[in-house]
């Protein structure tokens, strides 16, 4: 009995275990691969002295001076990073119920984008179309008389806002305010203005999540938004379907890129949008993602690279074609000395 229970034919012939004993085989059959190149590195950017420095709710990200811009750019081509993605905190005095100030060709994130480009020029810039850094109120739009987001007229105006961004030498805007319609108002506008070039980076799918908290803190819109929430333009967690309609409208409306936001929450829907469209998807591992894996290994209840790892990998799982990530300058490390 005990010689049959030992023969090769009572236990398995195909061993999915075999493969996983040695670290170069499992190496050499690994499915997926996070590489430096599928790395965005967001970085937030300040004016005034007071606003540099370290967001308490995001551990190890800071916000920049130009200067520490510059050099983080510089810092980044040198990884390999080859896209950076700029956000403004921007002074209260310059915020506005008409976000005025988005349109201002000389405002923070023009000359930084400017800056960059002349000291770093082969970086690609990824520049936020959305009015919430600038308006008094929080909201990524303007308001009607109702106090309500009115969609039209914000849409006229991120068109604007879009084509100063690329006069300013961005390579890819990125609207991410979820108005209906403003992915083909911008392309018009690029393309009217001498930009047909320019890249539009489309938060196609961009949920009213829980996971925003610490960016709100690191571009000062937490305290203008207050109680009011955003639920009215962005996406309901609960909803798939919508997700594959709002995609498909952005692509038919000329989107190059297409954004799922936030990433971990909402890998079943990176995969149905990559699958079902035919253009790059991006995953944005957003602020709350990166604070809940840097707080838990800062109280060592996991280990920070690891769980970075796993989470990104996870992305290119379901089908990322790029990612977001404020972990991207120590992942970059990581890749490079394994």
């Amino acid at each position: 009995m005990l010689a049959a229970m030992n023969s090769s034919t009572t236990f398995p012939r195909t061993r999915l275990r075999r493969p996983r004993m040695a670290g170069w085989s499992r190496a050499l059959v690994a499915e997926h691969h996070l590489l430096v190149e599928d790395l965005i590195w967001p970085i937030f950017v300040a004016q005034r002295r007071q606003d540099c420095g370290a967001i308490a709710t995001m551990p190890d990200v800071s916000r920049l001076s130009m200067a520490q811009a510059i050099a983080a750019a510089q810092e980044a081509q040198a990884l390999g990073i080859r896209a950076i993605a700029l956000f403004p905190c921007t002074p209260p005095d310059k915020k506005s119920a008409d976000a005025a100030q988005a349109l201002n060709p000389d405002n923070l994130v023009c000359q930084t984008v400017k800056a960059i480009k002349a000291a770093v020029p082969e970086i690609g810039i990824i520049c936020d179309v959305a009015l919430d850094p600038y308006t008094s109120h929080g909201h990524d739009g303007l308001l009607d008389a109702h106090g309500e987001v009115d969609n039209d007229a914000t849409v006229a105006m991120l068109c604007q806002q879009a084509v100063v961004q690329a006069r300013a030498g961005c390579d890819v805007v990125a609207p991410s305010d979820m108005m209906d319609g403003r992915v083909g108002a911008i392309r018009d506008a690029l393309d009217a203005a001498g930009f047909s070039h320019t890249m539009i980076l489309s938060y196609a799918v961009k949920y009213a999540s829980a996971f925003y908290g610490p960016f709100r803190d690191a571009v000062g819109s937490k305290s203008a938004l207050g109680k009011a929430d955003k639920r009215t333009y962005q996406m309901n967690p609960a909803n798939a379907r919508e997700a594959r309609q709002e995609a498909a409208m952005d692509v038919a409306e000329g989107a190059d890129w297409l954004m799922v936001k936030p990433g971990m929450p909402y890998l079943d829907i990176i995969r149905d949008i990559a699958q079902s469209n035919g253009v790059p998807v991006m995953a944005y591992q957003v602020s709350g993602e990166y604070a809940a894996i840097r707080f838990a290994a800062n109280a060592g209840a996991l280990d920070y690279q690891s769980a970075m790892m796993e989470s990104l990998l996870a992305f290119k799982r379901a089908g990322a074609s790029a990612i977001f990530t404020y972990a991207a300058r120590d992942v970059a490390r990581w890749i490079a000395s394994p």
